[in-house]
């Protein structure tokens, strides 16, 4: 294809919609679309209330933002509807909380447009001391270094809400989380098919007066990191499984040394249990890890399966 075929590839417009997941959210609800309404006027800006018992319906409606509702309770909920419902080339995925930086947005988009890659995620930079609590940057320092030892990647920020994505990752993203889990869901995905992603500073500020954040540091913190198990034992089985398997090895291994060094000595086994029990941690060492290599065979055919589901949808320059 010539260079001048990408370039107005890369020109054509491109049907941009913000999605706003919002459960009371009453006091900034109305900020975040305006911010965005005045930094995307050509853009659907959609509220999706997750079951809000303030008056977030009524500001979204004043403030011109197209507004659906998600009864099951979660971000994760909410999001999948939004993926499933809305139409566009590019998504701006984005909190309620007039945390995020609405002028960041046009930079994301081009950097998500222009490199064509399929996520581009705004990496927080805290503008207020009180933006972000002690405990939450440091479990997603703690979070975002697990995963990227992991699955091999560079990231600083896996747990920010502030994203621009593709139609062709949105429309293909399983979407199976139910609450805050959802992000590290987007990141796992996007790295588990090798996808290209991207990461860019954006400013992050906090919340108004009176506004109060849904995130629990302790309970949500051990949902991601559940949610970052269960995803690297379904993706990762081999290694998963072969770390406990491992594991299990070394404890009947030192179950079973003092019982070899005692027959070395008396040509005796006096301890039948502690022999039963090393005996059976060892057996159970090689299951778990001829366990690793038949799963492992099976994720691959599933990330064939995801990943043909992926090509299958058309790209937001097509």
């Amino acid at each position: 294809m010539s260079t001048a075929g990408s370039e107005d590839m890369q020109q054509k417009p491109q049907r941009v919609a913000v999605l706003v997941p919002c459960y009371n959210e009453a006091l900034t609800i109305a900020k975040v679309v305006a911010d965005f309404r005045a930094q995307l006027p050509d853009a659907a800006i959609y509220v999706y209330d997750n079951n809000s018992t303030d008056d977030s319906v009524k500001r979204a409606t004043e403030a011109g933002a197209i507004v659906r509702s998600e009864p099951r309770q979660g971000k994760g909920h909410v999001m999948r509807r939004m993926f499933r419902d809305i139409d566009a080339d590019v998504y701006v995925m984005v909190d309620a909380d007039a945390t995020y930086d609405a002028p960041s947005a046009r930079a994301m988009i081009a950097e998500l447009v222009g490199k064509s890659v399929d996520m581009v995620v705004g990496a927080r930079v805290h503008e207020q001391e009180a933006a972000y609590r002690a405990g939450h940057q440091f479990g997603n320092r703690l979070l975002t270094g697990f995963v990227s030892a992991v699955f091999g990647a560079e990231l600083r920020d896996m747990l920010s809400g502030y994203r621009v994505l593709s139609r062709r990752f949105v429309k293909s993203f399983p979407a199976l989380s139910r609450g805050f889990e959802i992000e590290t869901e987007l990141t796992i995905h996007a790295l588990e098919l090798e996808l290209p992603i991207a990461e860019m500073n954006t400013p992050y500020y906090a919340r108004p007066e009176g506004s109060l954040s849904k995130l629990s540091t302790w309970r949500d913190g051990v949902r991601i990191l559940f949610t970052i198990l269960q995803l690297y034992r379904s993706e990762r089985p081999l290694a998963f499984f072969g770390i406990v398997g491992a594991w299990l090895a070394a404890i009947a291994v030192v179950f079973a040394v003092p019982i070899f060094v005692t027959y070395f000595e008396t040509g005796l086994v006096p301890r039948i249990p502690t022999a039963i029990l090393s005996t059976g941690l060892m057996i159970l060492a090689f299951l778990s890890i001829a366990i690793g290599f038949v799963l492992d065979t099976v994720t691959r055919g599933r990330r064939e399966v995801k990943l043909l589901a992926y090509l299958a949808q058309r790209s937001s320059d097509q």
